[in-house]
């Protein structure tokens, strides 16, 4: 499927969510529709599979028959059941059974079976509890069919959940379907759902195009990015990872850069944004041993895997990236001070978690690693504790580039935000600071950068570029020793290194008064040629 058709099949979906949610509110909408297309993915994956396992002995079906082919197969095969599951944990790591099968399910909803809506229940009970090894528990808990915003009755909720399935399963119908395809249009999705909800959407969605940019700067070689890009990731880590698609796109980066990655790590506080986190691993291709989601506090370190007290077993990862909340107010106990995280630093000031973000997932970067997090510009001027904070990790050469960007690119809030990257083993003894802040295009809701389209700049590749080779450019970009900060107090404001104010030319008032007397005198000229013109048309006397 070409890219275009994966576009299509976004637009498709979302059109299809936007025509059927009626008066319900977007997000309620969200997950019904994105765990309808998980179903439909994890059900056509187990469906292929299970054709390849039970080769000729799969069912096949006349043109036109509704059977499902594996409910036929569980009928006439009751004794080998348990080992045919038993090979299909092995080699999908799941299993699901007939009934809950998307194909059954659609069947259901053609026929207006009145079951329908238990089925969905049990199925998505299953699911959670039994398909997977590793438990799933809780990954369809937002998503209530006995809503009455699907109906008051249960009748009424049943018919409504039977347009909806009859309308994707109409819409992905229209496409083939491969490897990623499905995944890619969950992306498209969770974005459009993000862009209508507007200040919510923070919580879940980090724009792809930054996402972009985190994800190319963490593969590069840390202490020299102009070496290219790194040959494995081993564990990479998003700390306030949202809906996954910074971990998923780091993923894709370096998979396209002929690279590989070991285990993915992501920690998520809300329980929706969790779920949907989950599903999109999944809905991606990844063996649940690929990847391990919590659901937990980052500031308060809740997971016991990032609780190691013994320095030997610390996890460290090769990559972090994040976008955390802007300046989240919190309430630090006596107790955090003397957390490993921060006890060498000092405690982000109560109205703004920010640096307790930062040092958090700075403490589990491995020495030979690289951290790229998204913060509010705040972070590089504010004083008190702050300011404390930033000189020492200063100090310690730890902060490698500041990279300032325009305004209004995200749904959640229209303040222009930074990108910090960090090291523990950085090779260069400057800070680059990259002023990329007027570089884009406005659009009607949001901003947003070029990409090299119909002959535009390619903003992205020019920060990833200026980053991986340090370039300097003027009002651009500038390598700034660390002599020159300090003398600055520690002040990382990007317009004090890299101005982007240009001076005008001067302008010379004797030639300007000389030319408005030329065009007064060319003025006098025209008017008495019209007076003429006018008079040979006898109009004046």
């Amino acid at each position: 499927m070409t890219l275009q058709d994966q576009k299509q099949l976004g637009k498709t979906l979302w059109d299809i969510a936007d025509h059927l949610r009626g008066a319900m509110d977007p997000d309620d909408f969200r997950d019904y529709m994105l765990s309808f297309l998980f179903l439909r993915y994890l059900s056509d994956n187990y469906e292929e599979s299970a054709k390849k396992e039970l080769g000729r002995d799969y069912p096949q079906l006349k043109e036109g028959d509704k059977n499902i082919a594996l409910t036929i197969w569980y009928k006439n095969n009751k004794t080998d059941i348990i080992e045919f599951e038993k090979q299909m944990r092995r080699k999908v790591h799941y299993v699901i059974k007939p009934q809950f099968l998307w194909s059954n399910i659609v069947e259901m909803a053609r026929t207006q079976n009145d079951e329908l809506l238990k089925t969905l229940e049990e199925g998505f009970r299953y699911i959670e509890n039994e398909s997977f090894e590793s438990t799933f528990q809780g990954l369809f808990s937002e998503i209530n069919l006995n809503s009455e915003k699907l109906g008051r009755t249960a009748s009424e909720r049943n018919k409504k959940l039977c347009v909806i399935i009859q309308k994707i399963a109409e819409g992905i119908a229209k496409f083939s379907t491969d490897t990623d395809i499905l995944g890619d249009a969950y992306e498209y999705l969770i974005g459009q759902f993000a862009a209508g909800s507007g200040k919510k959407a923070g919580e879940f969605y980090t724009p792809q195009q930054l996402s972009t940019i985190l994800s190319k700067i963490v593969i590069l070689d840390s202490q020299d990015p102009a070496l290219g890009e790194k040959k494995k990731l081993d564990k990479v880590l998003d700390f306030a990872c949202g809906s996954g698609s910074l971990l998923l796109n780091v993923r894709r980066q370096i998979k396209e850069s002929h690279g590989s990655i070991g285990k993915i790590y992501g920690q998520e506080k809300n329980i929706t944004t969790y779920n949907l986190a989950r599903m999109n691993m999944l809905l991606h291709g990844l063996k649940d041993t690929e990847f391990e989601i919590h659901h937990g506090d980052t500031l308060l370190n809740d997971w016991d895997i990032l609780n190691e007290m013994n320095p030997a077993k610390k996890m460290g990862f090769d990559a972090i990236v994040a976008n955390p909340p802007f300046s989240l107010r919190w309430e630090p106990t006596d107790t955090l001070a003397e957390d490993f995280r921060f006890k060498s630093y000092g405690i982000a000031p109560k109205s703004a978690a920010d640096f307790a973000f930062l040092l958090h997932g700075f403490h589990f970067l491995s020495g030979e690693g690289t951290m790229a997090i998204i913060l509010p510009h705040g972070v590089l001027f504010r004083s008190g504790a702050e300011e404390r904070i930033r000189t020492k990790l200063l100090k310690d050469n730890n902060i490698d580039t500041v990279i300032g960007l325009p305004a209004n690119l995200f749904f959640s809030t229209g303040i222009p935000v930074c990108i910090l990257v960090l090291k523990k083993c950085k090779k260069f003894d400057d800070v680059l600071f990259i002023n990329a802040s007027e570089h884009f295009e406005k659009g009607k809701r949001q901003n947003r950068l070029c990409e090299g389209e119909e002959g535009k700049p390619n903003d992205i590749q020019r920060i990833i570029d200026t980053y991986q080779f340090r370039k300097e450019e003027e009002r651009y970009s500038r390598r700034v020793s660390l002599d020159e900060i300090e003398q600055n107090g520690y002040n990382l404001n990007i317009s004090r290194y890299v101005s982007t104010f240009q001076e005008e030319e001067p302008i010379d008032i004797h030639a300007v008064m000389a030319e408005i007397k030329e065009l007064e005198a060319k003025r006098a000229d025209l008017d008495k040629q019209i007076e003429v013109y006018l008079k040979e048309l006898g109009l004046v006397n």
